[in-house]
């Protein structure tokens, strides 16, 4: 599974790509926009926002990607480890038989 990472802190990119690979995710982080953003994150199967560490320009320009290609998007207001670790395992929930 892909999911990109928009926002966050630039300090814990490190810490979100080492918590994906213990839940085998392969973790996109975007923590500022960046030109190539748009063309990274349409083939994601997942896209989690962290609303409090995010620019109003990036976001709308990842939910209007994510709405293009029917990609499912997560808003979480907090932007820390546990979040991002709570979110993995609602996904691991559902995706249980």
């Amino acid at each position: 599974m892909c999911i990109a990472l928009i926002g966050g802190m630039d300090r814990l990119e490190r810490h979100y790509i080492a918590e994906a690979e213990r839940f085998g995710i392969d973790l996109k982080v975007f923590t500022k926009p960046k030109t190539e953003m748009p063309s990274k994150i349409k083939n994601v199967d997942v896209m989690l926002i962290f609303t409090n560490k995010v620019s109003h320009h990036a976001k709308k320009k990842a939910i209007n990607i994510a709405k293009s290609k029917n990609i499912p998007v997560f808003m979480y207001h907090s932007c820390g480890i546990c979040t991002l670790r709570g979110f993995f395992n609602c996904l691991e929930k559902r995706r249980a038989p």
